[in-house]
């Protein structure tokens, strides 16, 4: 090479997604997912590899998009991790978790021995003990996904589409969800906003059978008036705020709208915050927790 070649930079892969979490929260459907959709899966990586994937994903256009599903993820695993996030430009790391109640369920119901069991202590042990081992892991993490209230098929959902090709101008992944306060506040998203303040459609018989989604749910909600200064103050926030969130690069941002039952108030006006994020460029992961309680 000569003084005046310049050497062209290896090409990188355009996305990689570390999937970590707790044993029986999902981590198999979450390969299964991005496997799905074309991604190159590696599965239960030795921790002494994982600097390869470095390698790999600046190696070859061919691998554009790269998940590593990570088993048993330690200090020293976490460790390589941050290592693999200084030399890649697009990596995120997913945690995924579930509530312990339904981690025993889920591990009863399977009759599957928990990665940590030593024969003679109970499920519920092993799961606090891998919970505490974990906590780095998940502080670090740039999506936590708590699984307690997913399906299989709704877990796919929210990882396709959280992991969608996203624009260069709106790269930052945003979700939008509503949920009923009655059945718990999720703990998986960065905003919450109350609106129990307004008008419950819940005591209009006529109304009650809908949801936020149908049309005369969202007149009642959304044209009121009290409603109307709420979204006027709310939009012009959000607006301020996800740009300023994008340029610090945070790559993931979810607001979550609670009610009492999760199923007229704040299902409308989740619906109504996606539509003006659309507007504006932004393509927004709409999700209902609690519609259909």
């Amino acid at each position: 090479m000569t003084d005046m070649e310049i050497a062209e930079p290896k090409p990188q892969a355009k996305q990689v997604v570390v999937v970590s979490g707790m044993s029986g929260a999902g981590r198999s459907v979450a390969a299964g997912m991005f496997e799905d959709l074309g991604w190159f899966v590696i599965d239960n990586l030795p921790v002494s590899l994982v600097p390869k994937i470095a390698e790999l994903a600046g190696s070859t256009s061919d691998y554009e998009r790269v998940a590593l599903v990570m088993h048993g993820y330690d200090e020293e695993m976490a460790s390589q991790v941050e290592a693999l996030r200084s030399e890649l430009e697009h990596l995120s790391v997913v945690f995924l978790e579930s509530s312990d109640d339904v981690l025993l369920r889920r591990y009863k119901s399977t009759k599957r021995r928990h990665p940590l069991a030593d024969g003679s202590s109970p499920v519920s042990e092993s799961i606090a003990e891998e919970r505490r081992r974990l906590l780095r892991a998940r502080e670090s993490a740039d999506l936590v996904i708590d699984t307690s209230d997913l399906n299989p098929h709704q877990l796919r959902d929210v990882l396709a589409s959280s992991f969608a090709v996203a624009t260069d101008e709106h790269a930052m992944r945003i979700g939008v969800s509503s949920f009923g306060f009655k059945h718990g506040l999720p703990l998986d998203v960065d905003m919450v906003i109350d609106c129990r303040f307004l008008p419950n459609p819940h005591w209009i018989p006529e109304l009650r059978p809908f949801s936020g989604k149908d049309d005369p749910v969202r007149a009642y909600v959304l044209e009121r008036e009290v409603t109307e200064r709420f979204l006027e103050r709310l939009h012009p926030l959000l607006d301020d705020l996800l740009p300023a969130y994008a340029e610090e690069g945070k790559s993931y941002f979810t607001v979550a709208f609670g009610c009492t039952g999760g199923r007229h108030r704040s299902v409308a006006v989740a619906e109504a915050v996606a539509q003006h994020l659309t507007s504006g460029g932004w393509v927004p992961r709409v999700s209902h927790r609690d519609i259909d309680r």
